[in-house]
């Protein structure tokens, strides 16, 4: 990042002054990763905290939702799928911390659905880049796992519109709601610098 020249700072239309946050372009993938695995950053003197971004960000990546996010949710695991094979698929994309295989209250049966928890919030932003994966032989959707505050929070700020933001359908229900989340499968080369 030290001779970037190419960015974008993100003003106020209003006041023209800087939001605190901006976007600077890549190429590659390969570019991305390099500066994620070259933190931290300065700014003009500031650290700044990187964070891949999307042409696709799905609604938990859009403005006023948390930035940095450990923790995925991967809906649609097969009653087969133990926590091992969701360490071996998802330690590719980085160290994590927690597998959760959510079950019924008081038995065994498994939900249908898992939280992974990462070591750092990068590994997370790469995973969401692609929507779907096949874990264990079965093809599964990973989102970013909000917390049941920022689920408040955003179902809120939703209301009047059509989908329910999460997974869907209560216990054990239908996966992929009425709400698409975007394409987030589109990678557009920008890295995110937010202040």
């Amino acid at each position: 990042m030290e001779n970037t020249s190419n960015f974008l700072v993100m003003r106020d239309p209003n006041t023209k002054r800087s939001r605190g946050f901006g976007f600077v372009p890549y190429t590659t993938v390969e570019e991305v990763d390099a500066t994620m695995n070259a933190r931290p950053h300065k700014v003009g003197g500031r650290v700044v905290g990187p964070k891949r971004v999307s042409c696709g960000m799905e609604k938990s990546q859009r403005p006023g939702a948390p930035l940095t996010m450990k923790k995925v949710l991967v809906g649609g695991i097969n009653e087969d799928t133990e926590e091992h094979h969701l360490r071996d698929y998802f330690e590719w994309y980085g160290k994590t911390e927690v597998i959760e295989i959510m079950t019924d209250r008081g038995s065994v049966k498994k939900r249908g659905f898992a939280f992974v928890t990462f070591d750092d919030h990068d590994s997370v932003d790469k995973i969401v880049i692609q929507k779907y994966h096949t874990v264990n032989g079965h093809n599964c959707e990973v989102r970013k796992a909000l917390s049941k505050q920022e689920r408040a929070s955003a179902s809120s700020s939703q209301r009047g519109r059509s989908g329910s933001g999460n997974f869907g359908g209560g216990r054990g229900g239908g996966f992929g709601s009425n709400d698409n989340f975007g394409s987030g499968g589109n990678f557009c080369g920008h890295g995110d610098f937010g202040g």
